[in-house]
């Protein structure tokens, strides 16, 4: 893409707005509260000590499987959010920067002012999104 923003492409939705490109399968984006984090790293030990001894649990291998599915919805729920705050942002830069070319002599300092807050949370939201996809 020109302006190295989305890593994935992006189609027309139903009504002709973009659709917010959704992270690939791959890359799926996990949430784990610390208590799943806990209760999968147990299960896991336990998981490890029962593939020792070539008895494994299936009962195991389905916890850490529902653990880990809540996780993935969880991740992609936090990370819709994420895509919808910067899309805000970005819509908030336009409208700032359309106020400040529009604003009286006297009333430019404070849309500049506004431009400049409403790029700084965009570059926050935009970071947020970068950490979220690594």
């Amino acid at each position: 893409m020109p302006d190295g923003s989305l890593s994935a492409p992006v189609t027309p939705g139903a009504g002709g707005e973009l659709d917010s490109p959704a992270p690939p399968e791959e890359d799926i984006v996990e949430s784990y509260t610390r208590a799943e984090k806990r209760e999968r790293a147990r299960l896991f030990r336990r998981g490890f000590r029962q593939a020792l001894a070539d008895c494994v649990d299936p009962k195991v291998e389905a916890a850490i499987e529902r653990i880990d599915q809540r996780a993935a919805e969880r991740g992609a729920q936090e990370f819709a959010a994420l895509l919808k705050v910067q899309a805000d942002a970005r819509q908030a830069v336009a409208t700032a920067k359309a106020t400040e070319r529009t604003a009286a002599r006297e009333d430019r300092a404070a849309a500049r002012q506004a431009r400049k807050t409403a790029e700084d949370h965009l570059r926050r939201a935009e970071r947020a999104v970068a950490r979220a996809e690594s």
